[in-house]
């Protein structure tokens, strides 16, 4: 059964009684993306007459303003410019329908054989690289996912990388503080190649498990960012050879096309290999979860659906999709 299969059965009422936790988490995360996007269909279908030329251009237009990105927004339209004619689709409802089924396809075509899981090493210490620019959540991440891997009884270290400002190592010192675990950090304006090798070194030495490395995001300067990053992967790669097994980006939901930008500039200097998603729940611009995956092929791996310590949560296509769109297809809805 595909996506869209089990989107229909779920609107029909046919979900289990219990909700997982995840389901509820997901529901609950998505609830400002999944009313705005409600919001914007009902404004498309306001003064729908019949499906023309107008139409589709403000499909388009609504699309986009949903954040799903522009080329998913074309290939949506065409898509239903074709359907419309294969199966003679004239009602508002029939529409609405079609939509969000070809968004929900679209969206399962272009994540098969995605890779979406945070990858371990077999023996040894894990290492985790962190990217992105400053205020998007990336040392909270780092903290909670330090949080979760101490409940699993992990050894962890954390690594200050952003040794140009002050206030993001201090930030990631008290994160240490609250989650009890080992933080190296060098001093103001140091190499932060060098703080990355001592915690390396560090880490060996006394046998941890999983090292989380925090790093600057001043993407106005991107070739020495570049250059600094290169150097950090390259310390880690000489110290461990299989590492650094993630390279995470982390995306601030709340800034929709501009995470889409950023993501595309932190793809040009580094080898990303995977988004996290910070402040889901914050944010009516869920869609982006779908221009990230259909116009980047970037595997969203972590998505943040609250302030609680537990809010950081695997990514589950499936759980975002229920989520997002939600109560906005009903087979029964009138005209």
């Amino acid at each position: 059964m595909g996506f869209f299969d089990k989107l229909k059965r779920a609107f029909n009422g046919e979900k289990k009684e219990q909700q997982s936790e995840d389901s509820e988490k997901y529901n609950k995360g998505l609830e400002k993306s999944r009313k705005t996007f409600g919001e914007k269909l009902n404004e498309l279908f306001a003064n729908f007459r019949t499906v023309d030329e107008d139409f589709f251009d403000d499909l388009e237009e609504t699309l986009i303003e949903a954040d799903v990105g522009f080329d998913t927004a074309v290939k949506i339209s065409d898509e239903l410019k074709q359907e419309v004619k294969l199966k003679n689709v004239k009602s508002k409802s029939e529409v609405s329908q079609t939509i969000i089924e070809k968004l929900v396809n679209l969206y399962e075509i272009e994540g098969e054989n995605e890779d979406k899981e945070l990858h371990f090493s077999e023996k040894g210490l894990t290492v985790f690289l962190f990217v992105g620019v400053n205020g998007v959540g990336k040392t909270t991440t780092i903290g909670k996912l330090a949080h979760r891997y101490r409940q699993e009884g992990k050894k962890v270290m954390l690594a200050a990388g952003d040794t140009f400002r002050a206030g993001a190592t201090e930030q990631l010192v008290e994160w240490g503080r609250r989650v009890d675990v080992t933080v190296v950090r060098g001093p103001e304006k140091s190499d932060p190649a060098s703080v990355v090798f001592d915690a390396i070194k560090k880490a060996k030495e006394d046998s941890y498990d999983v090292l989380l490395v925090d790093t600057a995001g001043r993407l106005q300067n991107k070739v020495n960012l570049m250059n600094e990053l290169a150097k950090i992967s390259r310390i880690i790669t000489r110290e461990i050879p299989d590492a650094p097994q993630e390279i995470l980006l982390t995306l601030d939901a709340t800034t929709g096309q501009n995470a889409l930008t950023q993501a595309k500039q932190f793809r040009d200097v580094t080898q990303v290999t995977g988004i996290v998603l910070t402040k889901l729940d914050g944010t009516a611009r869920g869609g982006i979860v779908l221009a990230i995956r259909n116009e980047l092929h970037l595997p969203v791996k972590l998505v943040g659906l609250g302030e609680q310590m537990d809010d950081l949560r695997d990514f589950k296509p499936e759980e975002f999709v229920l989520g997002l769109f939600e109560g906005l297809l009903d087979e029964k809805k009138e005209d």
